[in-house]
């Protein structure tokens, strides 16, 4: 018996272009907590991604500790503090202190995506000459949870300002596993139509056609 493709008609296709035009990297946070059965939910769904060598090689570790997560906060302001310095002299260095860069403290969920760089699931497939495609595909799961996220009204926050290093040490993780992000998840304090880099006016969305080239 042959099986049929899904058919996805115009309306959902709408919808979709409303989903990717309302995601958003969430840093202020409601104080509501997430149901489980939510962050179960999309943590199943982030596994549907696609992997090079269909490796799978995502590792989700949810922060529960109390301690931990105040030691990351302080990690991560301190970093914040140093990656300053690189404005100062310039006018952004006003600009940049006043963005709220992480919402480690006040979101209800703390996740952090690692890559294991041994994975053994895929024995290896697509990664002889492109070994980041390992890591590659962990993004893809990231995108994926962002997006089934923000399809049940959920927001995520992705802090980059820190030291990989520090966090997997803290988080007592296997050597060979990479970090790839830390994730704020929880409900928007206040949705916008606009991203918040944008509204501070650091950085406007640029023309696609400036990115797009033709050999």
């Amino acid at each position: 018996m042959t099986q049929s493709w899904p058919r996805f008609d115009a309306d959902f296709a709408q919808k979709f272009d409303m989903l990717l035009r309302w995601r958003r990297d969430v840093r202020h946070f409601a104080p509501d907590p997430l149901a489980e059965g939510d962050m179960a939910e999309l943590l199943e769904q982030a596994a549907l991604s696609p992997s090079v060598g269909h490796s799978q090689p995502w590792r989700f570790v949810r922060l529960r500790t109390p301690e931990l997560r105040e030691r990351l906060a302080d990690h991560v302001d301190a970093e914040n503090l140093r990656a300053a310095r690189r404005y100062e002299g310039e006018a952004r260095h006003g600009d940049y202190l006043a963005l709220k860069l992480h919402g480690i403290r006040e979101a209800p969920e703390l996740l952090a995506v690692f890559c294991d760089e041994h994975a053994s699931a895929g024995h290896g497939l697509g990664i002889a000459t492109m070994p980041e495609m390992l890591r590659y595909s962990c993004v893809g799961a990231i995108q994926t949870l962002w997006l089934a996220a923000r399809i049940r009204g959920i927001g995520l926050g992705w802090v980059s300002i820190l030291d990989p290093l520090a966090v997997g040490a803290m988080l007592d993780v296997p050597d060979h596993w990479s970090l790839i992000a830390l994730l704020c998840i929880g409900y928007p304090l206040a949705p916008s139509e606009t991203p918040e880099l944008e509204q501070k006016g650091w950085q406007a969305r640029e023309p696609l056609a400036d990115r797009l080239f033709e050999r």
